[in-house]
């Protein structure tokens, strides 16, 4: 079984989804038999690479809040994220665009890190002092390669623009056409959606009802045919 997660690294409520996801996961019984893929998802698609602000400022003018609303809703994501374990940093982080990172998890997920890689970029910018967005592409090399990623490999995607973009753009169309709207969204062997932070119980739920209701295969053709198998291959008779 296949799942599907649409999200973006400046979404506090994907940093706490996963966590949540996760928990479900590692208690499903057929945990190891469900694939987990990472989709591109921007939540700021049109903000240009080097326009870095602070969060606080970029909700304020964005949902025209106060200063103190976008502190009280820092402050009740900082609390959501402890619960689940998690490390939040609900004062001086800033916003910025994310492309590139979306970029170099479509290079992660070809050797197999992205999902290493998509929980440091989590850990960088909600957790930790360093901005992930004002310390250029080492920064985000740094992360690949503690992702177990070519470090070289890594910085030379980041120098190409084009490097992995068209995977980013195919991913955002896919979730339009899916009519998905926010992050984080997690498509279930493209039969069930569930979208936002849910608890790990309607994971767990959804899981369950997505591997139940995998359909078996069926065969065209009545009776046996001649075929190989781990015994060898059939022989034809002869009258």
């Amino acid at each position: 079984m296949r799942v599907e997660i649409w999200s973006d690294i400046a979404c506090p409520w994907c940093y706490v989804g996963k966590a949540r996801f996760e928990k479900a996961l590692a208690a499903f019984p057929h945990r190891d038999e469900v694939e987990v893929v990472h989709r591109s998802f921007e939540l700021d698609p049109g903000r240009a690479k080097g326009d870095v602000q602070p969060v606080i400022t970029m909700l304020t003018r964005k949902y025209g809040m106060s200063e103190a609303q976008a502190q009280a809703g820092e402050d009740n994501l900082g609390a959501q994220a402890a619960a689940e374990g998690l490390d939040y940093r609900t004062r001086d982080r800033d916003h910025g665009n994310t492309f590139d990172m979306h970029r170099l998890l479509h290079f992660a997920k070809e050797h197999g890190r992205q999902d290493q890689l998509i929980q440091l970029l989590y850990r960088a910018n909600f957790a930790e002092e360093r901005s992930l967005f004002t310390e250029g592409d080492e920064r985000l090399v740094e992360l690949a390669a503690e992702a177990g990623l070519d470090a070289g490999a890594a910085r030379a995607v980041l120098a190409d623009p084009d490097a992995y973009a068209d995977e980013v753009r195919a991913d955002e169309r896919e979730a339009a056409q899916l009519g998905v709207t926010g992050v984080p969204f997690f498509v279930l062997d493209r039969k069930y959606g569930v979208s936002g932070a849910q608890p790990a119980e309607v994971f767990t739920q959804a899981l369950t009802e997505a591997w139940g209701e995998r359909s078996p295969l069926r065969l065209v053709g009545q009776g046996d045919s001649d075929a190989c198998g781990p015994d060898g291959c059939a022989v034809p008779q002869h009258s």
